[in-house]
């Protein structure tokens, strides 16, 4: 028997038109006040719409937070947390990506808490207890509504976590409505990104187990038959595929809260951090070059996920197999049209120590990768992705 323990947030709702209910189910949650945390492109676009008339209609009075921005730095958690305080509130919204949600975490848990932010970074730091939290996510990429887990940037480039099952949400509304008018390349970078959290947490050396290995599987189903699709000028609007997108990327986002994520995203971080690339994006210019250099010790897990992304085909050993999936992953990269060089995003081979030395602090993650990765090796895997 596998010992294991699995934390995963409250309740889930998956349905077009799903924030439209957010009022009563906020109503539910005791709130009567309070902040919604998202960003100047979510809101010019109208997405919450609906979600603010009812929550007007259940009788909420809402203060919004919409300065959220891609890597959000500590100042922006102080200021909607000064927000959350002036207001009163009682209850937090999430409505947006990664950034607002993560945000939106630690703007629950902050104004009550007896530590200062500087003071969780790390893992099981953050003690106590947080505000009623919902999380819309209208991208399907970071799984952050299922997770306990939000990152900000310090200082000018590094990124820290604060991971505590405290920020774990209370209810996540996956509305694909939402998602019906992202850019291509959104749709694109993010798809990519949950399905890293699905391929790391499949191979992830510590607290892989049963459940999580069931949700990456899924995760990277679901992901991979649609991803092509949404991508596309015909299925861009395709509510069913969307819909498929987001309950994949929360499966992933399941997966890889409870079998953490390794060096794929430790290297990811310092391009992003440094060059402001969106984190699904340095995620994609990643990955391939992070599964080559696992492949002697991954080979087998690889093989057993191949056949996802390429069902019906026959391999005549586990290291074809692998190949086959990284093969795929690529030609997936270049099918959705995104980055596949660090070059295109502005990277020279200047910047690659700089990379590789930032890339060591992330010990966090690096602990979980297959292989143990030095500097060296961030360095080797970096000027193959230039």
């Amino acid at each position: 028997m596998t010992s294991l323990s699995f934390e995963t947030t409250r309740r889930v709702f998956c349905e077009p038109g799903a924030s439209a209910k957010l009022g009563p189910l906020m109503a539910e949650l005791g709130v009567s006040r309070a902040v919604l945390v998202t960003d100047p492109g979510v809101v010019k676009l109208g997405l919450p719409k609906a979600a603010l008339a009812s929550l007007q209609e259940a009788g909420i009075a809402v203060a919004i937070f919409d300065r959220t921005e891609a890597d959000p730095p500590e100042h922006l958690v102080h200021e909607a947390v000064a927000l959350a305080k002036e207001h009163k509130a009682d209850g937090v919204i999430g409505f947006g990506g990664g950034s607002s949600m993560d945000i939106a975490k630690l703007v629950a848990f902050l104004p009550n808490a007896k530590q200062e932010l500087h003071e969780v970074y790390g893992v099981g730091l953050a003690r106590g207890r947080r505000l009623p939290l919902v999380q819309v996510p209208t991208t399907a990429g970071t799984g952050s509504e299922v997770t306990g887990i939000a990152i900000i940037t310090t200082g000018a480039s590094e990124k820290k976590g604060v991971v505590s099952p405290i920020l774990l949400p209370d209810i996540a509304l996956l509305d694909a409505e939402l998602t019906l008018g992202l850019p291509r390349h959104v749709t694109a970078a993010t798809g990519i990104d949950a399905m890293v959290h699905a391929i790391e947490a499949y191979t992830s050396r510590h607290k892989k187990n049963p459940m999580s290995d069931a949700l990456a599987r899924e995760a990277l189903r679901l992901l991979s038959r649609n991803l092509r699709l949404v991508c596309s000028e015909a299925g861009a609007r395709n509510a069913e595929a969307r819909s498929e997108m987001l309950l994949g990327a929360m499966l992933a986002g399941m997966a890889f809260a409870n079998a953490p994520v390794a060096a794929v995203h430790a290297l990811a971080y310092p391009v992003g951090g440094h060059f402001h690339v969106p984190h699904g994006l340095s995620n994609a210019l990643m990955l391939p070059h992070v599964l080559r250099f696992n492949l002697e010790a991954a080979a087998r897990q690889y093989a057993e996920l191949a056949p996802i992304l390429l069902p019906g085909a026959s391999f005549t050993s586990d290291g074809v197999a692998a190949g086959a999936l990284v093969a795929e992953l690529e030609a997936m990269i270049d099918d959705v049209k995104l980055e596949k060089q660090l070059r295109q995003v502005g990277i020279s081979h200047n910047h690659l120590p700089m990379l590789a030395k930032d890339a060591m602090n992330q010990q966090r993650l690096l602990v979980n990768n297959p292989r143990e990765v030095t500097y060296d090796d961030a360095l080797k895997i970096y000027e193959l992705a230039l």
